[in-house]
């Protein structure tokens, strides 16, 4: 890219990117799980008109854009950029978001755009409300300096953060417009460090479900029960050392598990070379905490390659000033388990419900409700068209050479695309760095990084363009 495209990229982040973010982080446009009444309270509709209204008015030529509403479900935006082939390129992101999340600090909050230096805090900036912006952007800077690329087809969910479970009716309605992409480009993933771009090469899937342990109709004084009674944390504690060994969070059903490819490995072991010791040193330990595995290669590997349990909510507990001595009723657990790219989600979560609910201790009343799974995803092997285009995007914009790694995360709109399409190339990318903290407090997007992975995605779409024109 010419030091033209670089000052168009940055000079359109500083006068109109950056400000219409700011606007967007006010919206609290949370996920529909989030905000069942979300229709009602308007905030999606807001969010969504004010990100179609930028894209309408720095439209590059030819484009047509559409927000589609269909009956019941969250909005989408709908873009088609006509190119100099009719071969596809499918750019995705979503603009839902997480909800508040308590513990930021005191000059920030979720709904309120602070720029301090480079980087812009609120919810949604980086996780991922960029995405749009981002890539209109790379086409129009290839549009500025007079470079080729192919057609390109753009797709902004609005359910992202709730599973995605409104996209696949948006597919089945859009199929024949869509076409058949082979190349996917998606900005909604984490980067190692900001001194390079990063790959992302798989996914963890998700299962999500609520553990309940009953023993009694009633609460009893424990003086009375205890010792006579099991007590219902107890017997939920025995359920969950069926899944994961509590020494090593290690998860025992071998159902759960699947082989790590080489290529995988040789990404992680790179990746670990990379970063080392600062693998670790974003994340908000407590003093004297250590992580579960201490060696960057292998806690890279246990990040994005293995199951792993959290409990991630609990009712039947009253609050500690409220806890009187009292066996009460019943616990209950939400359970998050994530599972390897290659496990398959269903089969993953019938073996959790299985294994829970089995001859529970005691003969208490146990029972294991599962929400719809997510998928991981394994990218396909890389063309060689594609590794050349990232190794010159990243030379050119961030001064260094791309790397790849795994995410341990979901988004369920890989796997649903990496079965429709099986043959297309995947540039998986993002701008969630050490610190970014999607999902938590004081989220931020480092706005150099964002436009330095602008850069390298219109170099991708450039160099798309050239190995598949006849």
């Amino acid at each position: 890219m010419s030091e033209r495209s670089r000052q168009f990229i940055e000079q359109l982040f500083s006068e109109s990117i950056v400000p219409t973010l700011c606007d967007y982080i006010r919206i609290p446009n949370k996920s529909p799980h989030f905000d069942p009444d979300w229709a009602e309270h308007g905030h999606m509709d807001r969010a969504t008109d004010l990100l179609a209204a930028w894209a309408r008015e720095h439209a590059v030529e030819g484009m047509q854009l559409e927000v589609i509403r269909l009956p019941g479900r969250t909005p989408l935006i709908f873009a088609e950029i006509p190119g100099a082939s009719d071969r596809t390129v499918l750019l995705y992101g979503h603009l839902d978001k997480q909800p508040e999340m308590t513990g930021w600090d005191e000059d920030k909050g979720p709904w309120k755009p602070v720029l301090q230096g480079d980087r812009l805090y609120g919810r949604g900036g980086a996780d991922d409300g960029y995405a749009l912006f981002s890539s209109l952007t790379a086409v129009a800077a290839l549009h500025a300096e007079g470079r080729e690329h192919s057609r390109c087809v753009l797709l902004i969910e609005a359910c992202e953060e709730s599973g995605s479970f409104d996209l696949p009716a948006y597919l089945e309605h859009l199929q024949t417009r869509i076409g058949t992409p082979d190349l996917v480009v998606c900005l909604d993933s984490e980067c190692g460090d900001y001194d390079r771009l990063w790959l992302t090469t798989s996914l963890r899937g998700n299962v999500t479900g609520t553990l309940e342990v009953e023993v009694l109709t009633e609460g009893i004084h424990s003086g009375n029960g205890g010792g006579i009674v099991p007590e219902s944390f107890r017997v939920a504690r025995q359920l969950l050392e069926r899944i994961e060994d509590s020494s090593d969070g290690r998860i025992r059903l071998r159902d759960l598990h699947c082989e790590i490819p080489d290529a995988s490995r040789e990404h992680a072991r790179r990746a670990a070379n990379i970063l080392g010791e600062g693998l670790f040193s974003h994340y908000p330990f407590a003093e004297g905490v250590r992580p579960e595995r201490e060696d960057p290669f292998q806690a890279i590997l246990h990040q994005t390659w293995e199951p792993v349990l959290a409990v991630t909510g609990a009712d039947g507990l009253p609050a500690v000033a409220d806890a009187g001595n009292v066996l009460r009723p019943l616990t209950r657990l939400k359970l998050s388990l994530r599972i390897p790219p290659m496990v398959d989600g269903e089969t993953a979560a019938a073996a959790l419900k299985h294994t829970l609910e089995k001859d529970p201790p005691h003969g208490a009343r146990v029972r294991f409700d599962f929400d719809p799974p997510a998928r991981g995803w394994a990218a396909p092997p890389l063309a060689e068209w594609l590794c050349e285009a990232l190794e010159i995007g990243s030379q050119e914009w961030f001064g260094e050479p791309w790397a790849a790694l795994g995410v341990g995360a979901t988004i369920p709109f890989m796997a649903m695309l990496g079965e429709r399409f099986p043959q297309a190339q995947f540039l998986i990318t993002g701008v969630l760095g050490p610190g970014a903290n999607a999902h938590g407090p004081n989220e931020f997007l480092d706005l150099p990084t964002a436009q330095r992975v602008t850069g390298c995605v219109a170099e991708v779409l450039a160099a798309h363009y050239e190995a598949t024109r006849v």
